[in-house]
């Protein structure tokens, strides 16, 4: 199944929203797809695509330093984070 770049773009926003909204914690791939009621799989390669705009920050270890095998944790950039503070900030 293809889902349109239109509904990408939504559930993009969908992501950059849910990571602004428990920022500085990042969240697993895990989390993410849960909340925003998608497959795992698929929220995963949308992460990918964010990373690749320098939107995320993708996190392979855990806070003592170990490197996660099969996990990732996500977080907006500082820049993404200024940058969406300032927009939600026009509209209070």
């Amino acid at each position: 199944m293809r889902i349109s770049n239109e509904k990408k773009e939504k559930i993009y926003e969908q992501i950059l929203a849910l990571l602004y909204s428990v920022s500085p914690k990042p969240l697993f791939t895990l989390n993410i797809a849960k909340e925003i009621a998608r497959d795992e799989e698929f929220i995963k390669t949308l992460l990918l695509e964010l990373k690749k705009k320098e939107l995320i920050i993708e996190i392979k270890k855990n806070p003592q330093g170990t490197v996660y095998l099969k996990r990732s944790r996500w977080k907006l950039t500082d820049e993404a984070y200024q940058v969406y503070k300032n927009h939600q900030k026009k509209f209070d």
